[in-house]
């Protein structure tokens, strides 16, 4: 048994919810860099909330995420930017079905069986809420502890709601950072990143423009003796 995973912020179950819905639904954009891994955290459908972080906030729940292990960032041969995946699932030896049962109450919070069943199709076939029961009943007695479990009916619900127990559910504001600390590492990254490509392509551009006068010189001048 592995140490605990740690009680994770809203932004952070945000991030972990996304990174996994994409590794899922669309593999051949995963694992996503900086920007595309904003655009899925602030998407607009399959999210409850609906967020609108930015990148300082973003970067702060990946260094955090980074720090507890649940994530990492590498940028591969050629790659012209750094990219991110999440490391829970593995950690926690995941199965499909748990899997995608996790992910839709990492993006969207409480939601019933029936909810569940319809919302995590797209991630993993139920034929049954019993299916889908009984893979929270896996992820509420997972040997590294409690994933999920069936909250107190609040007034005016009919149906028992299934939430999961990695930390805050996600709320719709979050208090913006302070705007005298430097940028996060993750930011800075990125940021240095892009600055080195821009001044690698204005440098090209700059040479391809002094060839293209070069030939030209070179043209006229051979023209004076044809």
């Amino acid at each position: 048994m592995e140490t605990p995973i740690p009680p994770l912020s809203s932004i952070e179950v945000r991030i972990l919810g996304a990174l996994i819905e994409k590794e899922i639904t669309t593999p051949e954009y995963y694992p996503p860099t900086l920007n595309a891994l904003l655009a899925a955290c602030n998407q607009k459908n399959n999210r409850a909330p609906v967020l609108a972080l930015d990148e300082e906030a973003l970067a702060r729940g990946i260094v955090s995420l980074q720090d507890k292990g649940l994530l990492e960032s590498f940028a591969g041969a050629g790659a012209r930017a750094l990219k991110y995946r999440e490391r829970l699932c593995a950690r926690l030896a995941l199965k499909p079905d748990e899997r995608a049962i996790l992910c839709e109450l990492l993006l969207r919070g409480p939601q019933t069986a029936g909810e569940l069943r319809s919302r995590a199709e797209r991630m993993h076939p139920f034929a049954s809420t019993e299916e889908v029961q009984a893979a929270v009943a896996r992820l509420a007695a997972h040997p590294d502890g409690p994933l999920a479990a069936e909250l107190p009916r609040q007034p005016g619900q009919k149906e028992t709601r299934i939430g999961h127990l990695l930390g805050d559910q996600p709320h719709a504001a979050e208090p913006p950072p302070s705007a005298d600390l430097p940028p996060p590492p993750a930011v800075a990254a990125a940021r240095e990143e892009a600055a080195r490509i821009a001044a690698l392509e204005a440098r090209v551009a700059a040479l391809e423009n002094e060839i293209a006068e070069l030939k030209a010189g070179f043209a006229a001048f051979k023209s004076q003796f044809e």
